[in-house]
């Protein structure tokens, strides 16, 4: 069904305000960003996102859900067409890359999000969790990965990244610390896992 001209003006705003709340969440932090910052950010009124999302939390779940889609559709592209666990570990941090300050900010903050929201980032590990196992399911299967069980190897890499984020004023303060550190990151923890390509 083809959309009307408001339902697609609609889609647009609900768009411009998700990418300004990934800003802003960024910028401010998840739990002190105001609505009125994303609306300036948007260049919407104050009323807009209320229209949208009816709370602030409402808002904030439904950023992590997009970053999270996309997130997972970068690593289902990779992980699902049999292009092998370190090309998988790098579409990770490439993905992660892109919405860096963010996702920083998930790592850093999460235990203090709304339920919802805390839920929702946790889904998003899960997926991801899902299609690294895959991954890692065929390199087992061809004998160039040793067989450890999935749920540590995917909290081992996950442990990694999130410990390599929350202290990236120590690896790089300057700039981004998945650009500076995702290749070391990868080659460590491949020869950790025993990654044998």
């Amino acid at each position: 069904m083809k959309e009307n001209k408001r339902q697609l003006q609609k889609n647009t705003t609900r768009k411009k305000i998700i990418e300004s709340a990934v800003k802003q969440f960024a910028i401010n932090g998840l739990t002190t960003t105001r609505t009125s910052d994303v609306a300036g950010e948007a260049g919407v009124s104050h009323g807009t996102i209320f229209a949208h999302f009816h709370t602030q939390e409402e808002l904030l779940t439904a950023v992590i859900e997009d970053v999270g889609e996309r997130i997972n559709t970068r690593l289902h592209e990779v992980a699902g067409g049999q292009k092998g666990f370190n090309l998988a570990l790098k579409a990770h941090i490439e993905v992660l890359t892109e919405f860096e300050p963010f996702y920083t900010r998930l790592v850093i903050e999460n235990r203090l999000l709304p339920k919802e929201a805390r839920d929702t980032f946790l889904m998003l590990q899960s997926t991801v969790s899902f299609h690294l196992s895959q991954a890692i399911q065929k390199e087992v299967e061809a004998g160039s990965m040793k067989k450890l069980p999935e749920d540590m190897v995917f909290n081992g890499w996950i442990g990694l990244v999130h410990y390599y984020i929350a202290n990236s004023d120590l690896f790089a303060p300057e700039s981004s610390v998945l650009k500076t550190c995702g290749e070391k990151m990868i080659h460590f923890y491949l020869n950790m896992v025993n990654y044998n390509k």
